[in-house]
């Protein structure tokens, strides 16, 4: 994957993995913008992951890694972008297939229930793996909505 400037996006429950995260992104010398939040207060998460699209619709950023509580929400709000193709990621073998099957310009991270270490190696194969095109490519065209 080519990488521009990572955008970064969570909410307050994704707070402290957000935390984690920057330090990846830092350690691995990737330029990265951050849309907020940026502390554990109660706040929306729709906020957030409409500055983060809008970074990634305008090309300010490429790849984004949005985070709440279960990811949920934050993927929800991404894909209604019709430039984001935003995918929620558990474990590193989705962290690889979103991006080789669906060329996903999000990772969403669920917060509350991966720790650190599961996040790395989603981090890792999301960063490393290439989109494979082909077939997917036809249905990576099919998905926005005319």
């Amino acid at each position: 994957m080519e990488i521009k400037t990572v955008g970064i996006a969570s909410d307050h429950a994704g707070y402290p993995l957000k935390k984690f995260v920057v330090q990846y992104l830092e350690q691995h010398e990737y330029p990265y913008k951050d849309y907020g939040t940026y502390s554990d207060m109660s706040c929306d998460y729709p906020d957030f992951a409409h500055a983060l699209a809008e970074g990634i619709e305008h090309g300010d950023v490429y790849p984004g890694i949005a985070i709440c509580g279960s990811g949920e929400g934050m993927a929800i709000t991404l894909n209604k972008h019709q430039d984001v193709r935003a995918g929620l990621a558990w474990c590193p073998e989705v962290g690889g297939l979103i991006r080789q099957h669906n060329d996903a310009n999000v990772l969403v991270l669920p917060g509350r229930f991966i720790d650190n270490k599961t996040a790395e190696k989603i981090l890792d194969a999301f960063f490393t793996t290439t989109f494979e095109g082909g077939r997917h490519q036809r249905r990576v065209e099919k998905i926005a909505f005319k």
